[in-house]
């Protein structure tokens, strides 16, 4: 059967490193991990889906739960025959890796947690979300994506990584950004799960970022033991784009320790 995700699988199935499998957050598509594809497959396989209702995947109106989104990757790698892995998620996708790590933890080889939180949602926050997702059902999802752009990515990012970003932004369907607020709407409290991870795990976040502060990676870097925090200079809440040779000299440095 035909995986139900798009995604895109490069590298080498041969290598004996472990497969790297990154989770966009939104409202993107897994191109945004193209300067991650492009540095780490030379050496080891890399997979990143689109997630349902993301990208080129299917649409599934309604609401869709982390745990949903968590079961599709897992359903993915089953189809990959990849059973063990490092996965990295930025974001929603850093709350999805939350998720899988709850529901499969003996699969995940090591984590990579870029510029998210593991709080459940706020009374105001869920309300905040559904009604972003009636908006976007309603308007469709340009006069969002203008509206973040520059929260998104910093002010002072360069106009290319900028217009790729409104790209995924505008590209994804409205049905299934909307699932996604409803579901996250929902999401369990990770806070008690980070005290007993116990593979490698690095902390990513643009010292700019307003969603997701400094001050949060920084608490999540102290409740995972032994794990490393590096924040990533001149960057806001994509810094694997903006940032892509820190980005990734940081996510090099998890990777050797596996």
């Amino acid at each position: 059967m035909a995986p139900f995700l798009v995604y895109e699988d490069k590298g080498t199935h041969a290598s004996t490193a472990l497969p790297l499998v990154l989770i966009h957050g939104h409202p993107f598509d897994h191109t945004m991990w193209a300067p991650q594809v492009a540095a780490f497959s030379p050496g080891r396989r890399v997979i990143v889906p689109d997630l349902r209702g993301y990208g080129a995947s299917p649409v599934v109106p309604g609401i869709t739960p982390l745990s949903v989104f968590a079961e599709d990757v897992a359903a993915l790698l089953d189809d990959l025959r990849v059973p063990e892995f490092v996965l990295g998620g930025l974001s929603m996708g850093g709350q999805i890796v939350m998720e899988c790590y709850r529901l499969f933890p003996g699969r995940v080889r090591g984590l990579l947690l870029a510029d998210t939180f593991p709080a459940a949602e706020t009374p105001a926050g869920r309300k905040s979300r559904n009604t972003m997702a009636d908006r976007l059902l309603r308007e469709g999802m340009a006069g969002y994506a203008d509206e973040v752009l520059f929260k998104m990515v910093a002010p002072y990012a360069r106009p290319d990584v900028a217009a790729h970003v409104r790209r995924m932004m505008t590209g994804t369907p409205a049905e299934g950004a909307a699932a996604a607020l409803r579901g996250r709407a929902e999401r369990p409290d990770y806070r008690e799960l980070l005290t007993r991870i116990d593979v490698p795990t690095l902390v990513v976040v643009g010292e700019d970022d307003e969603y997701t502060p400094v001050e949060q990676a920084k608490a999540m870097h102290e409740a995972i033991p032994g794990s490393a925090l590096h924040v990533v200079r001149a960057a806001a809440h994509l810094p694997n784009l903006e940032q892509p040779q820190e980005f990734n000299e940081a996510l090099a440095g998890l990777l050797d320790r596996l």
